[in-house]
């Protein structure tokens, strides 16, 4: 199985460097900043935990795990009008439009989940981002023919979620079960690099504050005997947060640029054991 969506910091890149690092064995997953489930669709473990700040996100999980059959249709129909619409930007615009209607009036359902989808597939880069009012404000990506989901995978998917629990809440919450033996991934919100870096996805944003509060919880799931592992920017701020803990450092593509030439990149592998 694959992420159905492209997604700022996702791990696709860095699978084999992440399984090298997997403990040997564990009990319970919990992923909190799940984003695209790179890892959780990759392991596919028998109980997994995730959770996520992003009501857009999760409930799109959920609708792809309930009703699958039912969103594939609407993608179809959005997929055929675009590749077949005269003008292909403004048909993105006018989607988009409808997308943050449904944002605006906290409408959640299977539409508001098609429309990220295809969003996602057809704005620059993939990426997912928020304006202060929480809504999407990322331009079109120009693309002439778009295929935006995979019938397969979706189905896929869709089976595997129902061994998931999912549900739209804070890191701290996803991980309130973790038990001595369980493994928590933490595919971390970035530490900016600098000023004009890529901002964090959801309208709150993710301060400086998250980042030493996230670093606490590591300590104390790490004093419960709980497998630990967190991905970030190669950054001072990370390094002195985890210092007491193990920090590998790899080389990575930043996808999510509008730079070319800073798409390149170090982060590091944090782990407890």
């Amino acid at each position: 199985m694959q992420p159905f969506i492209k997604w700022a910091g996702g791990k696709r890149q860095l699978l084999p460097e992440i399984m090298d690092r997997l403990p040997k064995e564990f009990n319970n997953y919990y992923e909190p900043f799940i984003g695209g489930g790179a890892l959780l669709l990759e392991l596919q473990p028998k109980n997994a935990v995730i959770g996520d700040v992003n009501m857009t996100l999760i409930t799109t999980y959920k609708i792809i795990e309930e009703t699958p059959n039912e969103l594939m249709k609407i993608l179809s129909e959005y997929e055929t009008k675009h590749n077949n619409s005269d003008d292909k930007k403004i048909f993105y615009y006018e989607m988009r439009d409808s997308f943050n209607k449904k944002l605006e009036n906290n409408i959640y359902d299977i539409y508001t989940s098609a429309l990220f989808i295809y969003l996602n597939k057809t704005c620059f880069n993939g990426l997912f981002r928020v304006n202060s009012k929480g809504l999407f404000n990322v331009p079109f990506n120009n693309k002439k023919e778009v295929k935006i989901y995979d019938t397969d995978n979706i189905r896929e998917i869709s089976k595997y979620m129902k061994h998931v629990d999912a549900a739209v809440r804070d890191f701290e919450e996803t991980c309130k079960t973790a038990r001595k033996g369980d493994f928590v991934f933490f595919d971390s919100p970035y530490v900016p690099l600098n000023d004009d870096s890529f901002q964090s996805y959801t309208k709150e944003g993710f301060s400086l504050e998250e980042h030493v509060r996230l670093s606490k919880l590591y300590k104390e799931l790490s004093d419960k005997g709980v497998y630990c592992m967190l991905t970030n920017h190669n950054t001072k701020l990370i390094n002195d947060l985890y210092k007491d803990f193990h920090i590998d450092v790899v080389n990575v593509k930043r996808l999510i640029n509008r730079d070319a030439n800073k798409r390149t990149g170090e982060e590091v592998i944090i782990t407890n054991y």
